[in-house]
């Protein structure tokens, strides 16, 4: 599966040995800390999203439900994890990235290292997150980190990192998306979204995660929305904070549900698509790449519930077919892959040898599953009336549509 191509922090599973996480913080504190798995699931269960404290970040308490407890747990980071945690942005939560809860732990800039933070579970620190600073503040000294929030912005059912920091006088966003490989327990990391992080700053007139979360989403919550017309519009909302130039959609009708997917990406690069049901938005594919390295794009069979892609290595002397469709579970799943050998394969080594390369044109042979699959049972898994994923719409464009009902 092709994934979003943009700067990705380290992601490595280190052999390195630290203290386990401790006690657990106290969930009635309002450090900006906002926890998500499976969605968007807080710790704080308010319905609404509590204001960070002016003071976060300075080791001043934060409420008054705190208490001694509080100031207790802030000692304990500090010993377990070093005098240069920042211990009042400490958290233990569960991120939908890993199985169970882990330490979010931010640190101060050092002799040795910048601002940084790691993702520790037990013993074991699970990745390392560098912080990034914007161009116009890179002479600047860290100052604080401000507020943390964690939750679901892009839709893509992973835990994203929402940061506040100051360097110098100035305050600004970081938003790093998440992403875990799948069937990989360390292949873990988190994306920062440069231009994203530097279009909040801008945009937010008083920068707080509240804040943030109004100008993402209007207030909406993704789970709550009363239509795809408002699910989508929200959804158009990132994207154009997100500020890819180029960028284009449609409305498009995969499946029989009558409710339209919201397809967008850059003609020629890459092909965005999102669902709706029941109240919340799934995103389908995340920047899937194409117009490169064989890859020849994406296209759907119209109310069929059927994807198509074709890709092939070699100048073509090996296909892949693969087909998709949309779950229950509103994923985007393969049906089947079919390899397709376009040269006569003597040596069985599976690549096309030069002297294999004569055959080209004169051969074919297809294989699902790694056994030999005939033309009937190939083109069975084909709906037929494909056409490619338009995008012929700009933002603009689509909220007009969205708005006639």
């Amino acid at each position: 599966m092709i994934r979003r191509v943009k700067f990705m922090v380290s992601a490595l599973f280190l052999a390195g040995m630290v203290s386990a996480c401790g006690q657990e913080q106290e969930t009635t504190d309002e450090r900006s800390v906002e926890s998500a798995f499976d969605k968007e699931q807080e710790i704080n269960e308010a319905d609404e999203i509590p204001e960070e404290v002016p003071n976060a970040g300075t080791g001043t308490a934060q409420d008054s439900n705190a208490g001694t407890e509080e100031a207790f747990s802030v000692d304990k980071w500090s010993e377990q994890f070093g005098e240069y945690c920042i211990s009042e942005q400490t958290f233990e939560v569960e991120l939908s990235e890993y199985n169970g809860k882990v330490c979010f732990v931010p640190y101060r800039p050092s002799e040795d290292e910048e601002f940084h933070m790691q993702i520790v579970q037990d013993r074991s620190i699970f990745t390392e997150i560098k912080g990034r600073v914007p161009d116009n503040l890179a002479g600047e000294s860290f100052k604080s980190l401000d507020a943390v929030s964690f939750f679901d912005v892009n839709y893509d059912a992973y835990t994203d990192i929402v940061l506040i920091e100051t360097y110098g006088d100035t305050s600004f966003a970081a938003i790093y998306y998440g992403f875990a490989a799948d069937g990989d327990e360390y292949e873990r990391s988190f994306w920062f979204e440069e231009r994203l992080s530097e279009r909040i700053t801008e945009q937010t007139e008083t920068l707080t995660i509240p804040a943030i979360r109004e100008l993402l989403t209007g207030g909406r919550k993704n789970g709550t929305f009363t239509s795809y017309q408002e699910a989508y519009e929200t959804v158009s909302r990132l994207l154009e904070l997100e500020g890819e130039e180029n960028l284009t959609c449609n409305l498009i009708q995969v499946d029989d549900d009558g409710i339209p997917e919201l397809a967008a990406g850059v003609d020629g690069y890459y092909t965005d698509l999102y669902t709706y049901h029941g109240g919340t938005v799934y995103m389908l594919m995340d920047h899937w790449a194409y117009g490169a390295m064989g890859n020849a794009g994406y296209e759907y069979a119209p109310g069929k519930n059927s994807l198509r892609n074709y890709n092939s290595d070699y100048a073509g002397a090996i296909v892949y077919t693969t087909y998709m469709e949309i779950s229950d579970r509103h994923t985007l799943d393969v049906t089947v892959q079919i390899e397709t050998f376009n040269f006569d394969d003597v040596n069985e080594n599976g690549v096309p040898d030069e002297d294999e390369m004569g055959s080209m044109g004169r051969y074919g042979i297809s294989y699902i599953d790694g056994r030999e699959a005939s033309a009937e049972e190939c083109a069975a898994f084909d709906a037929g009336g494909y056409e490619p994923i338009p995008g012929d719409m700009s933002l603009q464009e689509l909220r007009a549509e969205l708005q006639k009902g």
